[in-house]
């Protein structure tokens, strides 16, 4: 159980901290209001786990008869879940597609929900808070160093994430 939840939450926060990197970096008036205003760092963090969700699909199984959308799910039944395609309902919230670091993303799914809700979520977004914030601060002029089709992505035992983030900024 240890090596699982090392691994897991290393390999997703790993990610989530390069992902959101890139995101920020493909946004630049998003990278922008963060580097101009790093108390953002809180909503910004909540918002890059709801418009990356590294962590897709989770498979469970119905515990009770239940009816969504007019289907009826028996107990017993399996169903996947797509934490992202739940993060980027527009019902929830609106234009989904776009980043917004000043969305208050509250109640997204980007760690699962209820009994199987991720142990380390606290821990990731610490982590995430003080990554962020402290990159932008050391690296001013932190911008790609591809074009940002040339980003290599990876999905690996449902972990979404890049396989490389190639950078580069100017040296002072």
């Amino acid at each position: 159980m240890g090596g699982l939840l090392l691994a897991a939450g290393l390999d997703t926060t790993a990610n989530m901290i390069a992902l959101g990197t890139f995101a920020l970096l493909r946004n630049l008036d998003q990278l922008s209001a963060l580097r101009a205003e790093p108390e953002l760092a809180d909503q910004a963090v909540e918002e890059l786990l709801r418009y990356l969700t590294v962590a897709d699909p989770a498979v469970r199984t119905a515990l009770e008869d239940v009816e969504v959308e007019g289907q009826l799910i028996r107990a017993g039944d399996t169903v996947t879940l797509s934490f992202q395609a739940a993060n980027r309902d527009p019902a929830r919230f609106p234009e989904p597609d776009r980043l917004d670091l000043r969305r208050r993303a509250v109640g997204h799914v980007a760690f699962g929900h209820g009994a199987h809700q991720c142990l380390g979520q606290q821990l990731a977004r610490v982590e995430m808070r003080i990554a962020l914030p402290a990159l932008l601060r050391r690296f001013p002029t932190l911008r790609l160093a591809v074009d940002p089709s040339e980003v290599p992505l990876r999905e690996q035992n449902n972990i979404y994430g890049v396989r490389a983030l190639p950078v580069t900024w100017d040296e002072n």
